[in-house]
């Protein structure tokens, strides 16, 4: 329970009888900071395109969900996202473009987070009605990095909070956010934060362009043209191909998913993922003990769902954090270098887990250590198989096949240490590792910038 006392004179009739109000524009103003108004910093301040626009699979220009916008980074879903419109279509609706370093903010259902808008990672994109777009004046003297970095401050989300609106769906105005605060900070700071937002975002940058180049390398050296495989929608099955099988699912026999592991069985070798890993499942801790970011202590950790796999990470700021007690009591034994993977629900989203993690995964999510003799055996590292379970016609085809409704909730249950794992020759192996230990070295780089800038941002502030 929480209290604050307020005096009648600060009460207005168009004032909103609430604690978060109260907190924000009688309390934490009451630090005399000096502030700009955000429509005085800003040249558009805009939502997307109100109308259905059609979403299509096969690549055209990027147009975003508001799930797609998390804390400071963009976050694409290539397994159930459809994330693309005609060119036609872009060109028609004038409304959905963005400019380099608009920053993007989520104002329908889950809102408040908020990113910059970088073409060379995120591509042309455009946005729908659940995100806003903020792009400052030229000459602005507040940096875009700055204001990113500002809500994601613990000041700057309880400012937010303050003036959403809404009883089933959270909403942020337009108007609203045209009257949001921008307090003024020493030009040293200023600057230190914007350096530091600029590192963060080019990091992130450089790790996606190298599992990238990696996920490429795989492609070319598998030597397997997935392109030529004949995709059938009507076929037929022998009964003999059950005859080892307890799943009898119209997905399981599908040609396109068992043509595409022959074809990269007739040239490689492959091993069961059961063979040269171990899986432990993540534990359930009760929504009773889901803690919010504002309300989070220092010792809180993060609660990793699925939906918190970000980019290949898990990611730092999450919707809901445990008390420390019960992470140590779980005990789920995660390391830095740890592959995950999500077994159910939203399945096949994959990553590391690097040296500044530290959480609960939830769980939908399975963690899979190698075991030694796939080194010492097969010569496979822990990032040769994240790049494995990262490529589609492995991943997903081996998902789906497997995948049933359990309840309502779509499951592999434990089929995945039957997924089969090819081993390329020991170059490639050597070529893809050193990509992807690199990419995440650049994500945890990216991580301890983020967390000096929160840390620093919430420490001046003094909420």
């Amino acid at each position: 329970m929480k209290s604050i006392e307020i005096k009648r004179n600060n009460i207005s009739i168009d004032y909103r009888f609430e604690y978060s109000y109260y907190l924000y524009n009688v309390k934490l103003k009451q630090n005399k900071l000096q502030y700009f108004v955000l429509k005085d910093l800003s040249e558009i301040i805009s939502d997307g395109e109100h109308s259905a626009i059609p979403r299509i699979k096969e690549k055209g220009i990027r147009y975003l969900y508001g799930r797609n916008i998390k804390d400071g980074i963009v976050n694409f879903d290539p397994n159930t996202d459809s994330s693309y419109i005609s060119e036609k279509d872009y060109k028609k609706f004038k409304r959905i473009h963005l400019k380099e370093n608009d920053i993007l903010l989520t104002i329908v259902g889950t809102v408040g987070k908020i990113a910059l808008y970088k073409q060379k990672y995120i591509g042309i994109a455009g946005i729908p009605r659940h995100i806003a777009k903020i792009r400052l004046k030229d000459g602005c003297e507040i940096s875009q990095e700055y204001i990113v970095a500002f809500f994601l401050s613990k000041l700057g989300k309880k400012q937010i909070e303050n003036i959403t609106t809404g009883n089933i769906q959270p909403l942020l105005s337009i108007g609203n956010i045209e009257k949001l605060d921008i307090p003024i900070v020493p030009t040293d700071m200023h600057n230190e934060i914007t350096e530091k937002m600029k590192k963060f975002i080019d990091a992130e940058i450089s790790s996606l362009e190298k599992i990238s180049q990696a996920q490429s390398l795989f492609y070319y050296r598998i030597g397997v043209d997935f392109s030529a495989i004949e995709k059938e929608n009507i076929f037929s099955v022998q009964k003999s191909f059950f005859a080892d099988s307890d799943l009898w699912t119209p997905t399981y026999s599908y040609p396109l998913y068992v043509s595409t592991l022959r074809a990269i069985q007739s040239k490689w070798q492959t091993i069961k993922l059961g063979d040269i890993a171990t899986l432990k499942k993540g534990d359930e801790v009760g929504s009773d003990n889901y803690i919010g970011y504002l309300d989070k202590r220092k010792t809180d950790v993060p609660f990793i769902r699925t939906s918190d796999i970000v980019n290949y990470e898990t990611d730092q700021y999450p919707d809901f954090y445990i008390p420390e007690e019960i992470y140590k009591e779980l005990n789920q034994d995660i390391k830095a270098g740890d592959v995950i993977f999500t077994n159910d629900g939203k399945i096949g989203q994959v990553g590391i887990i690097t040296k500044n993690d530290k959480i609960i995964l939830q769980s939908h999510i399975k963690r899979i250590r190698l075991k030694k003799e796939a080194i010492e055996r097969y010569n496979i590292t822990a990032e040769y198989l994240f790049l494995c379970l990262s490529i589609k016609e492995l991943t997903i085809y081996q998902a789906k096949r497997y995948t049933v409704i359990q309840s309502t909730i779509p499951t592999i249950s434990n089929r995945l240490l039957d997924f089969e794992i090819p081993i390329l020759d020991t170059s490639t192996i050597d070529e893809i590792t050193q990509l992807v230990k690199s990419a995440f070295e650049l994500k945890d780089k990216k991580k301890r910038l983020i967390n000096e800038v929160r840390e620093k941002m919430d420490s001046y502030f003094e909420i």
